[in-house]
């Protein structure tokens, strides 16, 4: 039994790492602190994401939909493991997590109360994590754009641009982003290039309106638990109760 939930843990915790690997806890991309700038005026809004990761060297790619929604630093994020390509999960260790409820989830980021919430909506359980907010303030760093051209992103019509952007520390970090200029210049592709991996990171279906207030707290009645290792041991339990333990490996 212990190896056994080792093994789904190992598997889970693959997957929330490697679908935030530049990102924040919990899975999903990073929006705060510099980021935030890539946005320019847009302090609000909501889509569909479809991030890419590709290893330059390995040739490797993974793809995870999501459907965000920001709020002046406040973030949440669906995902549904079923609906990755290029994971490294096994089939079976899938298998498990989908049977436990587990292969959808929704992370909610609030920055400003240092807590994270991830979500598991059919489990009707969440996990909360005390996140430290570490990223600069939006006015310790600074922000250089160079045009490189127009375009077209997804029936956009785009300037496409370089993003430089620099911390009070000297640490940069540069980008290239098409800017939709039907829709308040918001980034609808971003790429960022890091040393052994490529970021791509596209929104579709973009609403520039405020998201509702409630997509940034966790439903009533749902159950809280401190850690997720306790909470996948419970919810294994009430699952397989009555049907025998899988052997210890």
């Amino acid at each position: 039994m212990k190896n056994y939930l080792r093994s789904i843990l190992f598997g889970l915790l693959c997957l929330n790492l490697t679908a935030h690997a530049q990102m924040g806890p919990g899975g999903g991309p990073h929006f705060g602190g510099a980021m935030d700038k890539l946005f320019g005026d847009n302090k609000s809004f909501s889509a569909t994401l479809d991030m890419q990761m590709a290893d330059p060297a390995g040739g490797e790619t993974m793809e995870i939909p999501f459907a965000f929604a920001f709020d002046s630093g406040k973030t949440r994020f669906e995902m549904n493991m079923s609906e990755m390509k290029g994971h490294n999960m096994s089939p079976e260790a899938a298998a498990h997590l989908k049977a436990m409820g587990m292969d959808k989830s929704v992370t909610i980021s609030l920055p400003a109360d240092n807590t994270t919430y991830l979500i598991y909506p059919d489990m009707q359980a969440y996990v909360e994590m005390s996140v430290p907010n570490t990223e600069p303030a939006t006015n310790d760093v600074k922000i250089e754009i160079t045009k490189l051209g127009e375009g077209t992103v997804d029936h956009h019509p785009c300037m496409e641009n370089k993003v430089v952007i620099t911390d009070k520390e000297g640490n940069q970090h540069a980008f290239t982003a098409w800017n939709a200029t039907d829709l308040n210049k918001f980034p609808v592709k971003i790429v960022q290039n890091e040393e052994d991996h490529q970021v791509t990171m596209l929104f579709k279906n973009i609403k520039l309106s405020k998201p509702d207030a409630s997509l940034f707290k966790v439903p009533a009645g749902f159950t809280k638990y401190d850690n997720m290792q306790t909470m996948m041991r419970d919810q294994m339990m009430k699952k397989m109760g009555g049907m025998g333990m899988p052997p210890s490996q």
